[in-house]
């Protein structure tokens, strides 16, 4: 049996009546008098559950001790539905600490999901109350399709983390939050952006092809892959912001999704001289791949 159906994993796809239980009781953090010698708070790795943390076995890198605070640095990104914040976890008066980046999707006022209606297609609920909330953006709706966005993303990650894709190590969800590998330097400098790099660009073409088919034959198409989520550390591609992460089988739209992934990539890498780089010739091998 594969790893990543070993365990039920919440929220890949849909959200069920488990699901929307789960996200009322979550817990958030709260502010204690007992708090923490050092740093913004204690490590929040005991609030979620092990369904609620990243596939098995974690990595050495990554602090997992109840004794760990968390300590805030500063935004590393805004986008229209979440921030993402530089954070580190680490022990008090020992070496141990990591870097991580914690995804905060908005709350439902101050979110903007402009293309929600379009990826959401293929994730209906088991709830037809749930859907008409989410249909007629209800404020009840429109906190059940923020839940989606998170509880999809991290389970993506989960799954493509598992596959071999490179993604970011998923640490946990907790509420909205999505707390992730921090890919960057060791003092906190964010990697670049693919958009940003002009050097070995044909190497990480081969990287990105691979990473799609990958993709492909598992059903799913990243969604709204462009050259300003993917990034490159040390000479490795790393695909980011995976919410809207398609089922290409289940979807109405997949076929067209998958097709815009790769155009939108290949051009890209075609304009700069990759002579490989044919948005025609990857997107008929996606379809192919994907069986469609």
């Amino acid at each position: 049996m594969p790893k990543h159906s070993q365990h039920r994993r919440r929220g890949k796809y849909a959200l069920d009546e488990d699901d929307l239980a789960w996200l009322e009781s979550a817990p958030e953090p709260e502010p204690s008098d007992d708090g923490p010698p050092e740093g913004d708070r204690w490590s929040t790795w005991d609030q979620s559950t092990p369904t609620e943390k990243g596939p098995r076995p974690y990595p050495d890198w990554l602090v997992t001790e109840l004794a760990a605070v968390d300590t805030e640095h500063g935004l590393l990104k805004t986008g229209k539905e979440a921030d993402v914040h530089l954070i580190s976890r680490g022990v008090p008066g020992t070496g141990r600490v990591c870097l991580l980046a914690a995804k905060r999707y908005r709350s439902a006022d101050h979110r903007l999901f402009h293309r929600d209606s379009g990826y959401l297609e293929g994730r209906a609920t088991r709830k037809s109350r749930t859907n008409r909330a989410m249909a007629h953006r209800t404020a009840f709706g429109r906190q059940m399709i923020a839940a989606q966005w998170a509880v999809a993303e991290f389970g993506a990650l989960c799954r493509l983390w598992e596959l071999g894709v490179p993604v970011p190590y998923p640490v946990q969800i907790l509420g909205t939050e999505i707390l992730q590998e921090f890919v960057g330097t060791p003092d906190g400098y964010a990697a670049p952006r693919l958009a940003q790099v002009s050097d070995g660009l044909g190497d990480l073409w081969e990287q990105l092809v691979e990473a799609m088919v990958t993709l492909a034959g598992q059903g799913l198409a990243h969604g709204d892959l462009s050259p300003y989520n993917l990034l490159v550390h040390e000479g490795r591609l790393v695909i980011i912001d995976l919410p809207q992460i398609v089922d290409v089988i289940a979807h109405p739209a997949g076929p067209a999704f998958l097709e815009r992934d790769a155009r939108n990539v290949a051009t890209w890498f075609a304009a700069r001289g990759v002579a490989a780089a044919d948005p025609d010739a990857l997107a008929a091998l996606l379809r192919r791949e994907a069986g469609r």
